[in-house]
């Protein structure tokens, strides 16, 4: 069976883990506005250096933020998906950011994770960890 372009049988397992990815990022973003942040950019591009999922600002500090998502049971916590390695890429791409937009809000920079479980039923775990990398 071929349902075609919008899921279903023929979905890649990428396209499944992007499908995942972006729900989870949907959460996270709520998440941080409901938290009083506003959310500037999601999905912020550096070249081939990566990428920062939520770019906000709470209050005067500007907040990169990683989200994990994960379905209940998966092998690992999405917070243990952020490895130190990671974390200095995600530093990296803030000061990117920063020089691309104009310089460091008077705040200065904060990194955050969000993790985002998705259990079998009800509604999905979202965790919000402040200055976490």
């Amino acid at each position: 069976m071929n349902v075609g372009a919008g899921g279903g049988a023929d979905m890649t397992t990428q396209q499944a883990r992007s499908a995942l990815g972006r729900y989870g990022e949907g959460l996270a973003a709520r998440r941080l506005a409901q938290a009083g942040m506003t959310v500037l950019e999601r999905n912020w591009r550096c070249g081939r250096t990566g990428e920062i999922d939520i770019v906000a600002l709470d209050g005067d500090t500007l907040v990169v933020c990683e989200v994990k998502t994960r379905r209940s049971g998966a092998f690992q916590h999405p917070m243990a998906a952020v490895t130190p390695e990671k974390a200095e890429r995600l530093r990296g791409l803030a000061e990117r950011w920063i020089q691309s937009h104009g310089g460091a809000p008077p705040g200065g920079v904060r990194i955050d994770l969000v993790g985002v479980r998705l259990p079998p039923r009800g509604a999905p775990v979202v965790e919000h960890v402040r200055g976490a990398a």
